[in-house]
């Protein structure tokens, strides 16, 4: 064997004797333990039950298989019952008192700005993995939802450009829906579009008779409808009953509350619907993933998208633990900064992005047919979330611990 081979058999053998040493080392200290605060019950448990399910089901693989670097992950569960509250009692209790070593939590924009000055009082780590406005940059996040760079601006010029340029936003009226709807008046605008209405429910609301009046004046060429939780999901058939007839693009229906399987057809007709995963994407993947999803959870009404950013959250974080050879929030970050932390899932492969610590996504345009089946007229494949790197965030430079938007970008 020649020097150069001899020393680098040396390298792999003493990156293989590190990597044991360490993964010793993490099977001595007992079992991982996850904070798991979500909605069980309350306004989105319809959506967000299934997350539980999906945590459960990894931990559950990953146990079966050796644990996380050999220790047994234990996840320490709270229904948050739909309760910005209660996400900061509990937020405090698993921190405090349970010493969790990462908490997965939260459905709504609400909850998450709820909890999250008390996950960066106590230097915590926290993945967020729901759909979301974007702009969250903080090192104590790590997102896996997908976020407007990937959903907006792919959606509403293609809805533009299918069915014409004037527009009309309704959406729930908090962080989520008004960020959001900027977000749509922005991209709108720079395609030539134009703005026809806006309005903002309030999260309860289940009568819309003078909306849809306010729609049918304006005359749009198509409805974004941003609503969020059971109440506001009347919307869609009192819209129907009165035969607005327009089509529809959202960032968060079907895709989170399976409206077209709780709603009777064509209640749903010609929505169509951004989404990093649903459970009708036809790939062995996500065959792979309903299978054993509904082998574990047989009644489970559907497996949608923030189930898929939840099961996936698990491995990746089971990646950088073991790859950092700890559960320590700086050492993790430091794999997240080499940019290879990446799993296979779902929908596909998809990786952390080391600037804002959210996920990269494959993108499906999901259309609602008359009898509320789904088709899927589009994929944009790989999407990174680049919008919080190029406004100038940077979780490897620094760390701000703020929430950006379109006018209200960070400081370079």
């Amino acid at each position: 064997m020649n020097l150069r081979n001899r020393v680098a058999s040396a390298l792999r053998l003493g990156c293989a004797a590190v990597a044991l040493t360490a993964s010793a080392a993490l099977a001595q200290e007992g079992p991982i333990k996850i904070g798991v605060l979500e909605d069980q019950s309350g306004d989105f448990a319809a959506a967000a039950m299934v997350k539980v399910n999906a945590i459960t089901l990894a931990a559950e693989e990953i146990n079966a298989a050796g644990g996380i670097g050999g220790r047994p992950v234990e996840l320490v569960v709270y229904d948050t019952q739909s309760d910005n509250t209660r996400y900061q009692e509990f937020m405090r209790r698993v921190l405090q008192s349970d010493k969790v070593d990462v908490v997965f939590a939260g459905f709504s924009s609400a909850s998450r700005e709820a909890y999250r000055p008390i996950v960066n009082q106590f230097d915590g780590l926290a993945f967020y993995n729901n759909q979301y406005e974007g702009g969250v940059c903080d090192a104590n996040m790590i997102v896996t939802g997908a976020v407007p760079e990937q959903q907006f601006s792919t959606l509403i010029p293609w809805m533009m450009e299918t069915y014409g340029k004037n527009v009309y936003t309704i959406a729930a009226d908090y962080n989520f829906g008004q960020i959001s709807a900027e977000w749509v008046r922005k991209i709108v605008e720079e395609n030539g579009g134009t703005m026809v209405g806006e309005e903002f429910i309030p999260l309860g609301v289940s009568q819309f008779s003078q909306t849809i009046q306010n729609i049918q004046g304006a005359k749009p060429d198509f409805v974004v409808t941003l609503l969020v939780g059971a109440a506001q999901a009347s919307y869609y058939e009192q819209a129907a009953a009165a035969n607005v007839g327009l089509p529809m693009a959202s960032s968060v229906n079907v895709g989170q509350g399976y409206e077209h399987k709780r709603f009777t057809p064509p209640s749903l007709k010609d929505m169509y619907v951004t989404t990093n995963y649903i459970e009708e994407v036809d790939t062995p993947e996500s065959k792979a993933f309903i299978e054993k999803f509904r082998a574990r959870f047989p009644d489970e009404p559907y497996i949608n998208q923030e189930a898929a950013n939840s099961y996936i959250a698990m491995y990746l974080y089971k990646s950088m633990v073991e790859r950092a050879g700890t559960t320590d929030r700086a050492a993790l970050r430091a794999e997240i900064a080499k940019g290879d932390v990446c799993f296979d899932g779902p929908s596909g492969k998809v990786c952390l992005d080391p600037k804002s610590q959210h996920m990269s996504h494959n993108i499906f345009l999901a259309k609602v047919n008359e009898d509320h089946s789904i088709e899927f007229p589009k994929v944009w494949e790989n999407i990174a979330p680049y919008w919080l790197g190029e406004a100038g965030c940077d979780l490897t430079q620094n760390d701000p611990s703020e929430q950006y938007t379109p006018s209200n970008p960070p400081t370079k």
